[in-house]
């Protein structure tokens, strides 16, 4: 329920654009990363396949983790 899947694209180490399962679209930081976000979140078959990464890299890995650091 906690988990949240996030990919951040950066440049120059200043974070532009950022995918968050939690919101379910892309996110514009900068001037670019706007128009970036504005691109993807039109794209319904891209963003249906952000929100299904959640599924394949965090709930599918998570409890392993979870047993270890205990």
């Amino acid at each position: 329920k906690d988990i949240e899947y996030i990919d951040s694209y950066y440049y120059n180490k200043l974070e532009y654009t950022r995918f968050s399962s939690s919101v379910g679209k892309y996110v514009g930081f900068t001037e670019r990363g706007v128009k970036n976000a504005e691109y993807w979140n039109k794209d319904a078959s891209l963003l249906s396949a952000m929100k299904a990464q959640k599924e394949v890299y965090c709930l599918n890995h998570v409890p392993g983790y979870y047993r270890a650091a205990l």
